[in-house]
């Protein structure tokens, strides 16, 4: 079955970091918003960091906002059957030429997985902006703790923000 993208980027005119996904989960489609499984550590991650709440999708926003980050994803639309990345077939990316143009307080690219990173970097090899790879947040990347991943986000945000 195709799924299309259900929701805009959050971007600010001051947004510096730039962090991407592949394609919402399932769940996040029902919720409208971006990393909304309840086991995905995204938010907590992010509301830790920068020590404001994450309850709502408003204060996501906020902090977002005030922590001068953006938030998209890769794939515009695509075939799948669940919400795993292994299972993204036919994708087709969103204009990153275009969000980039609009934003050019942009400095940087990260990644929450490797899926993301690599359909980046093969719709858009000409995009010269640098790029990380996060630890993903999701509840199937098990392998690391909470702790050290929040670690990790907190020391990529210093570096660019």
């Amino acid at each position: 079955m195709k799924f299309f993208h259900p929701f805009e980027p959050v971007i600010f005119e001051n947004s510096k970091i730039l962090i991407l996904g592949s394609f919402p989960s399932i769940k996040s489609f029902e919720e409208s918003f971006y990393y909304a499984h309840p086991r995905n550590q995204f938010w907590a991650i992010l509301s830790d960091i920068f020590n404001l709440p994450t309850d709502t999708k408003e204060q996501k926003i906020q902090l977002l906002k005030k922590s001068r980050l953006a938030l998209w994803d890769v794939i515009k639309s695509c075939q799948r059957v669940n919400s795993s990345d292994t299972n993204l077939k036919e994708c087709e990316p969103n204009d990153f030429y275009k969000l980039l143009k609009k934003y050019p307080n942009i400095k940087m690219i990260f990644f929450t997985g490797k899926k993301a990173q690599s359909l980046f970097k093969r719709y858009f090899k000409d995009i010269s902006l640098p790029t990380k790879l996060l630890p993903s947040p999701s509840p199937a990347y098990a392998a690391m703790k909470k702790e050290k991943k929040r670690e990790i986000y907190e020391r990529m945000f210093k570096e660019w923000l």
